[in-house]
């Protein structure tokens, strides 16, 4: 009779942990579900809507605007950028390394009011022979820039020197972040040179 006794004993034991690891499975699944959900709820909200202004909105002295794919070019350049710590973002920044003597890119969001803010910012740049765009959006720009905020003006320095620890394969990064700033160089050269003609 004892040994009735503990094998029913036994199998019901046996009978609850089957349930419990069944249980715990159907936990698991409904977990990883609700993981798969998150993360595609999470790449919805970083994939940001395209900032439509019209062009009445803009600013008068916006000139040379950039087009589509420039501006892409513009704002993956500048992505990178940040990401080297070679930006500097906002007027206060930008003048300062405009009176430093710094060489870069100016790229500037042509939607600022007042345009007083911005409006010095193209007299200096082209006093010291550096390149200036606008672009349509503040907030596209601060995105770019690896901000959460809107930003009225950015400057790619790719010579700053700033101390940043290199990781290995870091170098090549850098190298297709200037052929990219290069190629943009150029074509900001050529959109003044339209304006001018």
């Amino acid at each position: 009779m004892g040994k009735d006794k503990s094998e029913k004993k036994e199998r019901r034991r046996s009978e609850v942990s089957e349930k419990i690891t069944e249980s715990i499975e159907v936990v698991e699944d409904i977990e990883m579900e609700v993981a798969e959900v998150a993360k595609v709820e999470k790449k919805r909200k970083t994939e940001r809507e395209e900032v439509i202004i019209p062009l009445e909105d803009l600013s008068p002295i916006a000139h040379p605007l950039a087009q589509k794919k420039l501006l892409k070019k513009l704002h993956k350049t500048i992505k990178k950028a940040s990401k080297s710590r070679q930006v500097k973002r906002g007027v206060k920044e930008v003048v300062k390394g405009i009176r430093k003597g710094e060489k870069g890119l100016l790229v500037l969001a042509a939607d600022i009011t007042p345009i007083d803010i911005i409006s010095h910012l193209p007299v200096l740049s082209e006093d010291a022979g550096i390149p200036y765009v606008f672009v349509t959006s503040k907030e596209e720009l601060g995105h770019a820039s690896a901000t959460k905020r809107p930003t009225s003006c950015v400057m790619v320095c790719p010579d700053q020197k700033k101390k940043t620890k290199k990781k290995e394969g870091e170098e090549d990064k850098v190298e297709d972040y200037r052929e990219l700033y290069e190629e943009c160089c150029r074509e900001v050269g050529k959109l003044d040179q339209k304006i001018l003609i």
